[in-house]
């Protein structure tokens, strides 16, 4: 049996953000991040909106990007004090990931965040409140997803949570949102959408419901990304639409080990972050390369090359990540990341070690082709190296 779950309500389009008026309850806390939705102004429509639904609001602001364990177990203690009956979360990726997992702290106070790291073993959710997610980039899909990753920084590693539970109640995708991100975030977002459906629909565990999601995904990315880049706020909306799709398959048929390899290297290094739309970015034509050597996959990047006009193979498909990235200006490898900020003699060091997280991540399982650990180092080498993927 397999199961396909999606948020009871999603609402899209221009001034869709208003639809917070129609929640029903008593107090309701905001989790937001940096700044740029209350200098946006969107923030302040936020409270309005749900002051107007007749309900008491707290704000928590101020999650950082890549949310820290410590972030949640704060937010967490906040939500136990003031008791809300709807968590509504605004902004990136990661006001929603940090959001989703102190709702877990929130309602069960004495869970440990190692039991909530093991896959789909979260308690059952809304014993006291519902969750409100609320996208301002066009990548995460978080709103639609059964997925939070959480960084526990003294050991370096983002940790990706999973479970249906944690699927919001409502999405509110609205495109007024996405016009403020900046260029280099567009991009980013953009091709952590692109990856997000590529992977879905090779995923060992796609289907007849996700299939068709993950492939409307690639063609609109295909279509708008590099427009939405460029400042058209057209397809900057259609982008919004694009990746809450692909969030709607990758959800249900899981993720592959672009995502593995991008969790375990985003926080590795001393020199710095690799911000994780860039990493799946610079991954995933290596990756492609190497599940083709897999018949079944193979089979089925041909299909989505053939799908977007190219020759239907699997190497027409990596030509044309590659040309995204580039019209993006995306560096084709970690050694050109930011100028070289990733060290080299570090990233050998620290090879092993993250090769061996990266195969016991937990969207590994999903990938199409199986894959060692010695295996996985000589694919991040690749990955640093930008050398060929032959194996």
């Amino acid at each position: 049996m397999s199961r396909f779950t999606l948020p009871r309500d999603l609402y899209h389009g221009k001034g869709s953000l208003e639809a917070l008026k129609t929640l029903s309850g008593k107090r309701a806390i905001v989790v937001v991040g940096g700044g740029s939705m209350r200098r946006f102004g969107f923030l302040d429509k936020v409270e309005t909106y749900l002051r107007e639904a007749g309900m008491e609001v707290e704000l928590f602001e101020g999650v950082e990007p890549d949310p820290s364990v410590e972030t949640v177990l704060r937010g967490a203690e906040v939500m136990r004090r003031f008791q809300p009956d709807w968590i509504v979360s605004i902004g990136g990726g990661s006001p929603i990931d940090a959001a989703k997992a102190m709702w877990a702290f929130y309602e069960y106070p004495d869970v440990t965040f190692e039991s909530l790291c093991i896959p789909f073993n979260f308690p059952t959710l809304r014993t006291k409140a519902r969750f409100c997610a609320i996208p301002s980039t066009s990548g995460t899909a978080t709103e639609v997803t059964a997925f939070s990753v959480i960084t526990d920084y003294a050991k370096g590693v983002k940790y990706p949570l999973a479970d249906f539970n944690i699927t919001p109640d409502v999405a509110i995708v609205d495109p007024d949102l996405a016009e403020t991100m900046p260029k280099k975030l567009t991009a980013h977002t953009g091709m952590d959408a692109m990856t997000h459906a590529v992977e879905a629909y090779v995923s060992t565990l796609h289907c007849d419901y996700t299939d068709p999601l993950a492939l409307h995904a690639i063609e609109m990315v295909s279509e708008f990304l590099v427009s939405s880049f460029n400042g058209n706020m057209e397809a900057r909306a259609s982008m919004h639409n694009a990746q809450c799709l692909a969030g709607m398959a990758f959800s249900n048929a899981l993720l592959g080990i672009v995502h593995s390899m991008a969790h375990k290297t985003g926080a590795a290094y001393s020199g710095g972050h690799i911000v994780h739309g860039c990493a799946n970015a610079m991954y995933l034509p290596k990756v492609i390369a190497f599940n083709s050597k897999n018949a079944e996959a193979a089979k089925r990047y041909a299909e989505i090359a053939a799908r977007l006009g190219l020759e239907p193979s699997a190497k027409a498909l990596i030509r044309h990540i590659r040309e995204l990235n580039a019209k993006l200006e995306i560096p084709t490898c970690i050694r050109d990341y930011e100028g070289g900020i990733i060290n080299e003699q570090e990233f050998l060091e620290k090879l092993p070690k993250v090769a061996e997280l990266a195969v016991g991540d937990a969207c590994t399982g999903s990938n199409p082709r199986s894959i060692t650990p010695a295996e996985m180092e000589r694919l991040l080498k690749a990955c640093y190296y930008d050398t060929e993927v032959d194996f």
